[in-house]
């Protein structure tokens, strides 16, 4: 096992700052390089992590010898033809979440990370921030009993946040045209798809939604999910609240996860912001006997930490020899079920998430 993981970024855009801390501060990390194409900006992320070399050039970057493994940061139509790039240098990649625009190109790039033996994961964020990783501990172990429902509800506002504000506005616009396959509900609700996957450990086989459109971007919808469990159902709500203020230290947004089972429930109310004043877990046990609230008001619900724990997961995982999450199958998985949420929405009927091969656009996207 390497005694050390010398690390490349590649992009150093408005979300390198929240994945790079993480790699900063592992004691067993070493930054080592890191590049973007924008002229200035990778001397300059350079010079404030303290990182010695800076590239404009992938190319260059790949061929540096002293980098075991990268991250890559960059747009996501981008992500295919980099990690490609990365796994044919030898390197191990941890990559950005879309995995890619399409399921075709996400299965192409983990074949060729098979084929180089090397490791290739994509950084999810939210299966690594404490209160759900706490929540889905819980489930695991039995402490509403069997799961029936899962309910996540996102809700996208304003927010003054100075995160928010040093945001650089030529960061979003390939988000915004036919460079993505679709807006909100795909750029952002990646983080939800594969939450509503990984907090009951279960697959999604039927998906019924209506999606809506705002301001070009923002997709409010209510989608409704069969599990391959009989007796588990979810929902997934997005609300889009443009004249509503909110308290966040990130983005104008905010989460809340809501799991029901047999015997009790389970409620994480935040991640992105913080909306409500509640503890971020709260348990109800429903025993007939003895029904009980367990509040776990101490843990470290910054949302920025599950950005840091991800990237410390994958470096941990590089020493160790064992498989990171997510793997590249779950990212497959992931985006089947984006698609399969724009194409019940198309359609109106119900879609099968496996049934995913390639993309699906929303209707009137990028049209403008």
């Amino acid at each position: 096992m390497p005694a050390r993981v010398r690390l490349g970024v590649v992009g150093a855009g408005n979300v390198a700052r929240l994945n790079v801390a993480g790699y900063l501060r592992h004691p067993r990390c070493d930054v080592v390089a890191v590049c973007d194409p924008v002229p200035g900006r990778a001397r300059a992320a350079a010079d404030d992590w303290g990182v010695p070399r800076a590239y404009a050039d992938l190319a260059d970057l790949l061929a540096d010898p002293e980098v075991d493994a990268v991250e890559i940061l960059t747009p996501t139509h981008l992500h295919h033809d980099h990690v490609l790039a990365a796994v044919a240098a030898g390197k191990h990649v941890s990559c950005q979440k879309p995995m890619a625009n399409s399921v075709a190109e996400a299965r192409a790039m983990a074949a060729a990370a098979r084929r180089a033996g090397v490791v290739l994961r994509v950084s999810e964020c939210f299966w690594h921030y404490p209160p759900l990783e706490h929540a889905r501990a819980l489930i695991a172990d039995g402490a509403i009993g069997r799961p029936s429902h899962v309910r996540i509800r996102t809700v996208v506002g304003q927010t003054d946040s100075a995160f928010q504000v040093g945001l650089d506005p030529d960061g979003y616009g390939w988000r915004l045209d036919s460079r993505s396959p679709g807006g909100h509900l795909f750029d952002d609700m990646v983080h939800k798809y594969a939450t509503a996957l990984w907090l009951v450990d279960a697959d999604i086989v039927s998906v019924q939604a209506v999606v809506r459109r705002r301001d070009l971007f923002f997709e409010p919808c209510a989608v409704l999910f069969e599990y391959d469990d009989p007796g588990l159902l979810g929902t997934m709500e997005v609300t889009y609240a443009p004249e509503m203020w909110m308290r966040s230290s990130y983005y104008g947004a905010d989460e809340f996860f809501e799991v029901q089972g047999d015997e009790g429930l389970i409620w994480v109310t935040r991640c992105t912001g913080e909306m409500l004043d509640l503890p971020p877990v709260v348990l109800y046990r429903g025993d007939r006997h003895d029904p009980r609230t367990t509040t776990f008001p101490d843990l470290d619900s910054d949302w920025g930490s599950g950005f840091q724990r991800s990237s410390a997961h994958f470096v941990d995982s590089l020493l160790a020899g064992t498989t990171p999450d997510m793997t590249p199958e779950d990212a497959v998985r992931v985006l089947q079920l984006c698609f399969a949420v724009y194409e019940a929405g198309n359609t109106r009927r119900r879609v099968d998430p496996r049934s995913v091969s390639g993309s699906v656009v929303p209707a009137g996207w990028a049209e403008w």
